[in-house]
């Protein structure tokens, strides 16, 4: 009976609002607006410790906490003899390790790359040698074919003041690169009657890339008796594109002579080309029969100004001038001849 009232006058002040333990249960948390007002004074929080920026560190506000830095990995392939850095801890990711989460455990370096086992060798004068070799024409593998090649280089005609005339001249060849066979002819006719006449058959071999060396036979016919002579000389493209041909001629009874001839192809377009040509004729003694002197016999020298209306065939006119030295000079004004003879030209140019 004694514990009803005092039940009861709990509950009671509960309601009210003035027992302790009610006002300890029911008591508002001090919001900052009640604070302000002087109602309440708010109980202390701890918080979290701010980080320490970079910014506050330098104005000595705070202290980073140290951050042991974990090397940067770098690209698997690095210069030869250098060596590779440190590779990460897996565990500890640098950007963790930058805000002190973890410390990185100290990987091993890497072995450095070795250098090529083999150097590359000085260059040597041997080996340039081998690379370049110098080229021999004897050296040179040919066939076996037989090739053919014929020129008529002038076959001509001109009226002068002694009379008409006309003149050839041709040459060809059989054989290979190395050997051949040569043929040469040259004639010349005046007021219808044969002037002169030669054939010519000579083994040609090849001693350089340009020259032939020739050796053969020659016989003069027309214009008196015949003579025959052996020949030698050379022919060939000479310096500068000079075509050149210089023979020796040696006969019965102590004869000796020799020719010497050239010329030069001009290109004045693809097809018209302008050809000096010039011809020397000596002998080592007199000869009556066959109206020639010793020493410088003749000289002939021509310009003819061709056009290929095909490679094969070409057209022409010239002029020559041809003169008579000595006593060859001299046997020409005996037959009623003067020692020059200059004469405009037509002919053409064939090969095949």
């Amino acid at each position: 009976m004694n514990a009803a009232p005092h039940l009861f006058a709990t509950a009671l002040l509960a309601v009210l609002g003035t027992h302790p333990l009610a006002a300890q249960a029911q008591t508002p948390a001090c919001s900052p607006e009640h604070a302000a007002m002087g109602h309440c004074t708010p109980k202390p929080v701890e918080s979290a410790r701010p980080m320490c920026s970079p910014e506050h560190a330098a104005m000595s506000h705070c202290s980073m906490p140290p951050v042991s830095a974990a090397p940067m990995p770098m690209q698997s392939t690095s210069m030869p003899g250098m060596a590779m850095p440190a590779a990460a801890d897996p565990a500890c990711p640098p950007e963790h390790a930058a805000m002190g989460h973890c410390s990185p455990a100290r990987m091993p370096p890497a072995e450095p790359m070795a250098l090529p086992r083999t150097p590359i060798p000085v260059l040597t004068d041997a080996d340039r040698a081998a690379a370049f070799p110098t080229l021999s024409h004897a050296s040179m593998d040919h066939g076996e074919a037989i090739h053919h090649y014929v020129l008529l280089d002038r076959l001509e005609t001109w009226d002068a003041d002694p009379g008409r005339g006309q003149a050839g001249e041709g040459s060809a060849w059989f054989g290979g690169d190395i050997d051949r066979l040569w043929l040469r002819s040259e004639g010349q006719r005046t007021r219808g009657r044969l002037a002169s006449a030669d054939l010519e058959a000579l083994y040609g071999h090849a001693v350089g890339p340009w020259w032939d060396l020739l050796l053969g036979a020659r016989n003069d016919s027309g214009g008196g008796p015949s003579r025959q002579w052996a020949a030698i000389g050379v022919q060939g493209l000479a310096p500068y594109k000079f075509e050149l041909s210089a023979t020796a001629y040696v006969g019965t009874q102590g004869r000796t002579a020799a020719r010497v001839e050239a010329d030069y192809d001009v290109l004045l377009s693809n097809r018209l080309i302008l050809q000096p040509r010039i011809e020397t004729w000596w002998h080592g003694r007199d000869d009556p029969a066959t109206r020639t002197g010793a020493g410088l016999g003749s000289a002939e020298a021509g310009l003819r100004l061709r056009y290929e209306i095909t490679r094969q065939f070409a057209p022409y006119v010239g002029v020559v001038h041809e003169r008579r030295f000595g006593r060859s000079a001299d046997y020409a004004r005996a037959d009623g001849e003067g020692p020059r003879d200059p004469r405009w030209l037509t002919g053409m140019r064939i090969w095949f």
